[in-house]
């Protein structure tokens, strides 16, 4: 399905007062601290489907953080440094003192493991051998399981698939730590001090390469933090609702940014519910749509779930803006500002309005900042980033913190049409995470009714996720590539050769550009 790309960061920009409503102080809550790994997310989204509500902050955080909520356990990301180079981010002075002073066991992961182990006195050097995707835990059950406590590793044999991502290791562990697991490559692969409730991992447990990796976390945050496992995506609606009231009050008027994507749709179905007719919804038509998108999404918002809807036709602002612009970076950014300047067009219109709604998620930001606030960029979204310096609107997030020419455009919307067609007509659609087509900037020789041609290359691009974080190209059937191909070269005019993406995420993204 097409991701949502409608997110914001006014971290990153400084230009907005952001609200989330997912703070949830009547669960117990298990602390991430975010090192500039683009799995964080990932770990966040598994704690969460433990039944174990989590937050993802900045590993800049004060140690004061840990006074917010009822914190039983605190995780420390991966990220893509070295803890002895300058400029690696490290935790704030006097945090892992006060975590223990609090009693709140610890999990380093990956670069957070190495970060532990630097600032505990042990040693961390780059490996002869970088360490990079699947690799087997040799688990000594017999450290882990005698020393009276729980272990990370039950309910798991001796050898147990692992996935690695780090050119750094450990060659000394601090005063008092074990080693509960090694590797060919890496004779510290994990460790733990049982008295102080203090765990290293090397590899990432949180994502699907590590078979055991929930099993992993799920006896960190159940069996060693004793988190209750109290919170779900069901209770959190009613949650988000009651925030979202006490937050835009009895008078305050919210106008919401749509795209039809999921992400903004649930956002705006939220906010319809918390608010009712006190909330706007616009949808900017910016002439990249999808073809009959505008009236699909007005038709399901609108007509179907009850919005007040207004579509805003810019895009002849938007092509204007984007014209001659050929850097990614660029384009984002001048289309978030454009954006911006919509909405609060359309807000003045409409009257006095309080906030903004967007269906940023998880990925949006993590994406989109650097680790100071929190993760390493990796590409902004379009609004992410784009932010203006001044705004008269405060953005409200409600998912934030949950887990997307004109004669050109009009070829890539007719092929797109017939690819999605086709996924849907053979039942493939609902097997794939996201899928769209790319037209790219270049042409190829073909051969059409024995005349040469010189037209435009298509790609096709389908991603098998459930994160967004992590994927792989769908392993589309040749039958549905074949169809789809020959219908895009017989019935669009322009295009005379289409190929497929099977790229990964990493090292790819999902999107393109």
């Amino acid at each position: 399905m097409a991701a949502d790309a409608a997110a914001s960061s006014g971290a990153a920009t400084g230009a907005a007062d952001i609200v989330s409503t997912m703070h949830s102080p009547d669960h117990d809550m298990v602390l991430i601290l975010d090192f500039g790994s683009q799995y964080s997310h990932i770990i966040v989204r598994r704690v969460r489907e433990l039944g174990v509500y989590c937050e993802l902050h900045s590993c800049l955080s004060p140690p004061s953080i840990l006074s917010k909520g009822r914190i039983r356990g605190l995780i420390l990301s991966g990220g893509p440094f070295s803890v002895y180079e300058d400029g690696a981010p490290h935790l704030a002075d006097g945090f892992l003192e006060a975590a223990e002073a609090a009693k709140i066991p610890i999990l380093g992961v990956c670069y957070g493991f190495q970060e532990l182990v630097h600032r505990m006195g042990g040693k961390v050097e780059a490996a002869p051998k970088r360490e990079f995707g699947h690799a087997d835990l040799q688990i000594k059950h017999a450290v882990a399981e005698g020393a009276g406590h729980a272990s990370l590793f039950e309910g798991l044999g001796e050898t147990s698939p692992v996935w690695m991502s780090h050119g750094d290791k450990i060659v000394a562990l601090p005063e008092g730590f074990v080693t509960t697991g090694i590797t060919t490559s890496s004779e510290h692969a994990s460790m733990e001090h049982s008295a102080r409730r203090i765990f290293g991992l090397q590899f990432h447990p949180e994502v699907q390469h590590t078979p055991g990796g929930v099993t992993m976390l799920s006896n960190f945050v159940k069996n060693i933090c004793g988190c209750s496992c109290d919170w779900s995506m069901k209770g959190f609606v009613d949650e988000a609702v009651a925030t979202i009231r006490a937050t835009v009050g009895e008078t305050g008027r919210v106008i919401g940014a749509v795209s039809g994507g999921v992400d903004s749709t649930v956002a705006a179905v939220l906010m319809n519910r918390a608010i009712g007719d006190r909330f706007h919804a616009v949808l900017v038509d910016n002439g990249l749509l999808r073809k009959d998108e505008a009236v699909n999404v007005v038709k399901r918002l609108r007509d179907e779930c009850g919005v007040s809807l207004t579509c805003v036709d810019a895009s002849e602002e938007f092509l204007g803006r984007l014209a001659g612009v050929s850097d990614p970076e660029k384009k984002r950014k001048a289309i978030g500002n454009l954006f911006i300047e919509v909405f609060e067009r359309e807000a003045a219109r409409i009257g006095k309005c309080d906030f903004l709604l967007q269906g940023t998620l998880y990925p949006d930001v993590i994406e989109s900042v650097s680790f100071r606030g929190p993760s390493a960029t990796i590409k902004s979204h379009h609004n992410v980033g784009g932010l203006l310096d001044v705004m008269k609107l405060r953005l409200i997030e409600p998912l934030r913190e949950l887990f997307k020419d004109e004669e050109a455009c009009d070829l890539l919307r007719e092929a797109d049409f017939i690819y999605l067609e086709e996924l849907r007509r053979t039942g493939e659609y609902d097997k794939i995470g996201q899928a769209f087509a790319v037209l790219l900037p270049c042409k190829s020789v073909g051969v059409m009714g024995d005349c040469r041609t010189y037209e435009r290359v298509l790609a096709l691009r389908a991603a098998a996720t459930s994160d967004f974080m992590t994927a792989k190209a769908h392993r589309m059937p040749y039958e549905i590539l074949e169809t789809v191909s020959t219908r895009i070269i017989n019935e669009v005019r322009g295009i005379n050769r289409v190929v497929y993406d099977c790229t990964s995420k990493p090292p790819g993204t999902i999107e393109w550009e």
